[in-house]
């Protein structure tokens, strides 16, 4: 059996080791675009996680600690994406559990997530695997 790993990006060498990840993602992102983003995004507490198995990155998971209102103290998930040759693996599930764990470890109340009303697959691992509740709708309005 393969053992996998779970740990910070903290480096642009390690973002740019997980491109390839996150560009299946975030189709509309090219590597500049992303670590452009990153670097202010984690000036502003956003955190990069990562399974690894045999040193390959195969799945990730983009958070930050949030205070609202309605949610109190939380950790939002922004990206969660498995390599396309990996899903299934239960890799997306082992990343998700490690972020509650690391949420509880913040003091946080709960773990939320928005999902593309495209990403029906995405939504029943949410609910069937994660059993997560789906709570609301979310909106915008482009500028």
């Amino acid at each position: 059996m393969t053992e996998s790993k779970i740990y910070e990006l903290e480096s642009e060498a390690e973002w740019l080791d997980a491109f390839q990840v996150m560009e299946q993602l975030r189709t509309h992102l090219n590597e500049e675009s992303y670590l452009e983003y990153l670097r202010e995004m984690t000036d502003n507490g956003y955190r990069l996680f990562a399974v690894s198995v045999n040193d390959k990155i195969v799945s990730l998971a983009g958070v930050e600690i949030r205070v609202t209102m309605y949610y109190g103290r939380h950790v939002w998930v922004h990206e969660l994406v498995t390599d396309i040759d990996h899903r299934s693996e239960g890799h997306g599930l082992e990343l998700l559990s490690f972020v509650e764990e690391w949420a509880e470890q913040h003091d946080c109340e709960l773990v939320a997530l928005s999902s593309g009303l495209q990403r029906e697959e995405a939504h029943r691992f949410y609910e069937d695997r994660a059993e997560m509740d789906q709570a609301s709708y979310v909106y915008k309005q482009p500028i």
